[in-house]
């Protein structure tokens, strides 16, 4: 029985069907989208390589993005600080705080993503691949942030993190 205020009918995503998306660094198995950009989510899992960098700094204007470590470490940046978030540890990033994350130095990562708004961001992953194995033009990336409500920004502070890593 469903009532009027579900947008979206429940979810359910089997492992072994769960669609990837893989790059060079990372692969990520799209776990479940439903509603819409002001009541519905969406959920990722993404394993890191080594020392992979998962995204520059970046914020959303409207989702607010979940983070759990399920295995490794995952280096984050969150406004101006950066720290490293281990197996078990959880994140919430609210609107407007810019953002960045990384599989920690030397450790690789097995994150699961839940945004709390749907805004497509599957399709966003999908391109994203695209771009990072050369098939598509960075630009569409950049031209695509108000319909994917993700908004890149300059952090030196992640830069120079990044930096005493390498």
């Amino acid at each position: 029985m469903t009532d009027d205020t579900n947008t979206f009918a429940p979810v359910l995503t089997r492992h072994a069907e769960a669609e990837t998306c893989a790059d060079p660094s990372s692969v990520m198995r799209l776990l479940g989208e439903g509603g819409d950009a002001e009541r519905g989510f969406t959920s990722y899992r993404s394993t890191f390589a080594e020392g992979a960098v998962g995204a520059p700094a970046h914020f959303h204007t409207k989702a607010t993005e979940l983070f759990f470590v399920l295995d490794g470490a995952l280096r984050v940046l969150v406004g101006d600080d950066v720290t490293v978030l281990r197996e078990g540890d959880f994140l919430a990033v609210p609107p407007h705080t810019p953002h960045a994350f990384a599989a920690a130095p030397g450790s690789t990562a097995d994150v699961l993503f839940v945004f709390d708004r749907s805004m497509d961001r599957f399709a966003y992953l999908r391109l994203l691949g695209r771009v990072m194995r050369g098939e598509a033009d960075p630009k569409e990336i950049t031209e695509s942030a108000q319909r994917f409500d993700n908004h890149y920004v300059d952090s030196p502070i992640w830069r120079a993190a990044l930096e005493t890593s390498s």
